[in-house]
């Protein structure tokens, strides 16, 4: 278990939050191999929509760019063993 060595790179979550999501990746990366990205965020996101309401996202890989809205408080961005982690409520438009 890597629990407590994420560094996290960017955030506007709680703290609270914050230490759910790397321990949810934490029990991930447990649960599946490293190598199964998709498996350990579908896992994240469900923890995630079951916790806080649906509407996360997740993204998890070793190089990947991204450009997105999230809703205010609900996004983090960390690594954790040699995965990067991107975790975010997408925001709505009217």
């Amino acid at each position: 278990m890597l629990e407590g060595k994420a560094k996290v790179e960017e955030t506007d979550m709680p703290v609270k939050m914050q230490m759910q999501a790397m321990r949810v990746a934490s029990q991930s990366l447990d649960l599946f191999d490293v190598f199964d990205c998709t498996s350990i965020a579908a896992h994240i996101k469900k923890e995630f929509d079951e916790s806080y309401g649906s509407g996360w996202q997740c993204v998890v890989g070793t190089n990947f760019g991204c450009f997105f809205t999230h809703s205010k408080g609900t996004f983090i961005y960390f690594h954790l063993g040699t995965l990067n982690f991107l975790i975010f409520k997408g925001a709505t438009t009217l």
